[in-house]
Order: C-alpha cells, then sequence, then structure tokens
C-alpha cells in the first residue's frame, strides 16, 4: 500500500518553515526527518507515526486512535501510531510538534 499523499500535504503544512526538515521515502512510507533524525512518517501501511518522549507517548496513547507503534511483533518505545480520522486541524499540528522535539532531541 502506498502512503497517504494527502496526509503527507498535511504534515508538510503543519512542518511550516520548521528549519533542517528533510523527507525520505522508506518502507513504503514517508519519514520527516529533522536535522538528520526522523520525527514523523506517513505510513506505507496507514497512519502517522510519530516519534515523541516515551513518558508524552504514555499519555497519547490514552487518546482515541493513537496506540503504541510496533514493528515485528515489538513495541517501539517513544513511537506511537495516529489513525488519520483522529487528525483534526488541532490535534496534527500537536503530533507533529512532538515529532520534531523528539527529533531535535535525539
Amino acid at each position: 500500500m502506498a502512503y497517504d499523499l494527502e496526509l503527507a500535504e498535511r504534515v508538510r503544512a503543519a512542518l511550516g518553515g520548521t528549519p533542517e526538515v528533510t523527507e525520505k521515502k522508506m518502507f513504503g512510507g514517508l519519514a520527516f526527518l529533522v536535522g538528520g533524525s526522523m520525527g514523523l512518517a506517513v505510513s506505507g501501511s496507514g497512519g502517522l507515526m510519530v516519534r515523541c518522549d516515551p513518558a508524552l507517548a504514555d499519555d497519547l496513547v490514552t487518546r482515541d486512535g493513537v496506540a503504541r507503534m510496533v514493528m515485528q511483533g515489538r513495541e517501539l518505545a517513544g513511537w506511537v501510531l495516529v489513525d488519520p480520522a483522529t487528525l483534526d486541524d488541532v490535534r496534527l499540528p500537536e503530533y507533529v510538534a512532538a515529532g520534531v522535539e523528539a527529533a531535535r532531541a535525539a
């Protein structure tokens, strides 16, 4: 499955003029890197992957449409997967900001 082009455009818009942002196609999705560290990705299998502080991830997974990111049967600490149906104009910028902050801290 190809990544969601509309969601990728929305992430680009939310990133606005964030310095040092690059994009890289990875694993059928589109990753957004800040200063060379991945902070967000529009997943090829659906949803928005968000890198964040592990303590923030604990809080985010209590929201509707947010789950811990699992790859190869293993939870990834500090990563959540967000259902695009829950990404309104308020939530999307919050997730983008969390991803940018985590990438900068890496």
